[in-house]
This record gives C-alpha cells, sequence and structure tokens, in this order.
C-alpha cells in the first residue's frame, strides 16, 4: 500500500493514481504461482506467524499459510476499529483455510485483536503495483501497509529477523527505480511465478514518523490515537 502518508496531505489527495500500463500489470497477475514459489523459500518454511494483506492477489498465500498450520494476521480495513488485526489461527477455524483466507469470511469468523496482542512476525506479505529490484515498491497509495509496519515495529513485533516479502507477477518488477520516503517500507525479497529476487539493504522505517501524518489521519486510526496520546 505504498506511496503512503505524506505530510500534510488529506486522504483524497493519497490516493495512487498508477500509470495506466501499471494498472495493466496488477490485472496481470498469476498469483497461485508467486505462492508456490513463496512456499519453497527457507524465510517461509520457518515463519510460524505472518501477517498479510487482505488482497485478493495474496488469497493463494494465506490461505497456504492456513493449510500449513501457519498463524496469519490481517489488517482489518483501514486499522478503524481499536483491535485492528484478525486473527486466524488454522487450530481452531470454523472453516476450511481456503475460505477463512478470503478477507470476507474472515472478517466474519475471525476475532480482532490489539497490536500489542500479536505474536512477534516471522514474516510479513506485502502486495504492490510495481516493485523495483532495490525492494522499493509503490502500492495501492492510501499508506496503510506502511502505518501498520510503523505500529508493529513500535510494538516490537517486527525485528531485524522479520522477512518482508512482497508476490507479484514479473511484469510488475520494474528496471526503473521507485522513489521512497522515510516512511516506505522495502521488501527483502520480491516473489514472482519465475523468480525470486533478493533485494539490497530495503529501507525499513523504525517507527511512526509522526510529523508525516496529519490529526485527521491519526483520529481515525484508534490504535494509531491511543500511541499517540501515550507519547
Amino acid at each position: 500500500m505504498g506511496r503512503s502518508h505524506r505530510r500534510r496531505c488529506g486522504p483524497r489527495c493519497l490516493r495512487a493514481r498508477p500509470h495506466p500500463e501499471l494498472q495493466g500489470r496488477r490485472r496481470s497477475r498469476s498469483p497461485s504461482g508467486s505462492a508456490a514459489r513463496l512456499a519453497a523459500l527457507p524465510a517461509w518454511q520457518r515463519a510460524g506467524t505472518i501477517k498479510a494483506v487482505p488482497d485478493k492477489a495474496q488469497l493463494p498465500v494465506r490461505a497456504r499459510a492456513l493449510e500449513e498450520g501457519r498463524t496469519v494476521y490481517m489488517a482489518v480495513p483501514k486499522l478503524a476499529t481499536r483491535e485492528p488485526f484478525y486473527l486466524l489461527d488454522p487450530a481452531v477455524l470454523t472453516v476450511p483455510p481456503k475460505e477463512a483466507a478470503v478477507s470476507r469470511t474472515a472478517a466474519i469468523i475471525a476475532p480482532t485483536v490489539e497490536v500489542d496482542a500479536l505474536r512477534p512476525l516471522d514474516l510479513i506479505v506485502l502486495g504492490s503495483v510495481a516493485v523495483d529490484r532495490d525492494g522499493a515498491r509503490i502500492g495501492k497509495g492510501a499508506g496503510y501497509s506502511d502505518i501498520e509496519f510503523a505500529l508493529l515495529t513500535e510494538a516490537g513485533l517486527v525485528t531485524p529477523a522479520t522477512v518482508v516479502v512482497t508476490t507479484v507477477h514479473g511484469l510488475q518488477v520494474t528496471e526503473d527505480p521507485i522513489p521512497t520516503g522515510e516512511h516506505d517500507v522495502g521488501v527483502d525479497l520480491i516473489v514472482t511465478p519465475d523468480e525470486t529476487i533478493v533485494c539490497p539493504n530495503p529501507h525499513r522505517p523504525s517507527g511512526i514518523r509522526w510529523s508525516d501524518l496529519m490529526p485527521e489521519q491519526i483520529a481515525a486510526i484508534p490504535a494509531l490515537a491511543a500511541r499517540h496520546r501515550g507519547r
């Protein structure tokens, strides 16, 4: 969800308007192929706890994680509740993993949890409209992935050992550098159906950059507002 919470910028201007070619790239994904390649990697095989975006393109990743007994956290839309993450525990699912992994179903069957109730994350799976080979990415433009990452980092749930990955179609990997800001989250790995790209020294924010957020943005996300009050 990359291009994110710009300084003094309201919600309307945060929405990304990708070039038509990038929009075409996004539609050309092969999600199951990327999920299969990701599942063969050591970073996946070591992961017991995964946070994944609720996007349809990452549905095969979430389903596979649950089928293999891995705990999955997924953000509540727009982080709009005080407990901003769904907890999908494969040990207690009431529906098959492939159904539970669907964001609409998760919203019905999964309990929500506060940030501090999450377990430390082994793997974070992000969606991207485009990504360069250094790990910089363009997301949907609202910046929620970056805010989630900052919240989880400040809570000590993202560590140097946490691997950040994006699953995309090969056409979404650009050779042109993508400009980034201090709050933007880079990825360690790019996984396409045909290739795994290891990104050198991707950027990771160390926490929440409060000066980049407008008061109304903070107020709209209860977990963020609570952390702001506790500063």
